[in-house]
């Protein structure tokens, strides 16, 4: 059902920027071209740009080697390569993923993490960042993230320079008006979706690969307890890419669902507990 519902998201996603480009007169060939720009941007680039702008810096085995014997052993029962071990240097409880296929996979762990965690919970969470990369989570989000800020660029240019025929169609100007400001929030309103949809499916499947969803459970409630009362300087687009919203302290708990890149932890603890049970 999790990733039915990430097709259908992203697949609505494409349809809004198609739609953006004809309402402002572009034609299908500068409708392909901007989707695949900003989507081979996305594959080459996302990763790189995640990790610079978390300050992320590789460690060697004999700086962390309880994280590279668990993540060794975990990738090796998923049957994928090992990822490349970062740390950042932040108090917070925190870990991503990112890369755009297993080859190209990097995990990333706060200090705050590595000191908040029992054994057992960090190997949960690692496992859930793995689960991340095996489901291509990270391909997923960036081309949700590419595909969100090409709608803005392409509604804003096409008001300002382009619009085809709507300057001379009162109604053609009224949807563009309409477009440029409804499109990149219904854009973003779905990113967020799909952020949400693959936290849920990372935490099932990772509870699945280490057979210990009440230690992810345990994990996600003294991350979330991190999150709210340690501040952490992170970009706000890579913000989803985190286990939990970095960004919780500096911004409170009062937003909406809709606007969460992450679902509540009460929901995702409550759904591992009952995996637990054995009740679906």
């Amino acid at each position: 059902m999790n990733n039915l519902k990430t097709v259908g998201l992203l697949a609505f996603m494409t349809a809004l920027l198609a739609w953006v480009v004809y309402a402002f007169g572009g034609g299908f060939g500068w409708m392909i071209a901007v989707i695949v720009g900003f989507n081979v941007l996305a594959y080459f680039f996302s990763d790189k740009l995640a990790l610079a702008s978390t300050g992320a810096r590789p460690v060697t085995e004999q700086e962390l080697p309880q994280v590279y014997a668990m993540v060794r052993r975990l990738a090796m029962q998923m049957g994928m390569p090992e990822p490349t071990i970062y740390m950042i240097d932040s108090p917070q409880p925190n870990a991503f993923a990112t890369g755009r296929s297993p080859k190209k996979a990097a995990v990333a762990v706060t200090t705050g993490i590595m000191q908040t965690l029992d054994n057992s919970e960090l190997e949960a969470v690692l496992g859930h960042e793995l689960a991340h990369v095996q489901n291509r989570d990270i391909l997923i989000g960036s081309v949700a993230a590419m595909i969100g800020a090409a709608l803005s660029v392409v509604a804003r240019m096409g008001f300002w320079f382009g619009g085809g025929d709507n300057r001379n169609n009162p109604l053609g100007a009224i949807g563009a008006i309409l477009s440029i400001i409804i499109a990149p929030i219904v854009a973003m309103l779905i990113q967020f979706a799909i952020s949400r949809t693959r936290e849920f499916q990372a935490d099932k499947s990772g509870a699945e690969i280490t057979g210990q969803p009440l230690q992810l459970a345990s994990a996600l409630a003294k991350i979330s307890a991190g999150t709210s009362r340690i501040p952490m300087k992170v970009n706000e687009a890579t913000s989803q890419l985190f286990i939990d919203n970095p960004l919780k302290a500096a911004k409170g708990r009062g937003m909406t669902k809709w606007f969460s890149t992450h679902p509540p932890v009460e929901e995702r603890i409550e759904r591992l507990q009952n995996m637990a049970m054995g009740v679906s």
